[in-house]
């Protein structure tokens, strides 16, 4: 079982320590250069089978493309982004994270890859607030015309989540805990 969705979702949540944190990183193009033991465990994949994949071999269809697109938009601009992020396990099992993505930078000052550092999440934010808004982004992106126009459309509404907050996307993430 395993790569990019061979398996079929099997509705069964995984989870990890509230004291452990799962750790991956990448290159410029996604491509899977480290993971920590619990990285590989949570996807119930060897290393070997991970590095150099893409970084969406745990990748959960039920995740919005929306949230993907502002996290790789803003850690490509250079900047740290903080996200609830649903993966999926080899066995078609899904697991949430709260996710701590940042650029790494070289020498030069240049980006040079991408680290992230992955908590388990706060039950009370993902039912009440994340997993309803995960799920109306779906929604969006799926009622479109094209999957193109649905990424424009669930991008546009967490732009408009964030505008009416008056806070950026990091700010709104924070506040949902207050």
């Amino acid at each position: 079982m395993g790569l990019y969705g061979e398996a079929q979702l099997t509705g069964k949540e995984t989870t990890f320590s509230c004291d452990d944190m799962i750790v991956s990183k990448t290159d410029l193009t996604g491509k899977l250069v480290y993971g920590n033991r619990l990285f590989f465990k949570m996807a119930e994949m060897s290393e070997k089978q991970c590095i150099g994949q893409q970084h969406n071999i745990v990748r959960h269809p039920e995740m919005p493309r929306s949230v993907f697109e502002l996290l790789w938009s803003t850690i490509r601009d250079g900047r740290e982004i903080f996200a609830y992020v649903n993966n999926r396990a080899a066995s078609g099992n899904n697991y949430w994270v709260y996710a701590h993505v940042t650029p790494s930078f070289g020498t030069n000052g240049e980006i040079t890859g991408y680290h992230s550092n992955r908590r388990f999440p706060n039950r009370k934010i993902l039912e009440g607030h994340i997993i309803p808004l995960y799920r109306e982004l779906l929604e969006i992106e799926r009622a479109a015309a094209s999957p193109k126009q649905g990424l424009q459309d669930g991008c546009k509404r967490i732009q408009q989540l964030i505008d009416d907050a008056k806070m950026n996307f990091n700010q709104f993430m924070f506040s949902l805990g207050a």
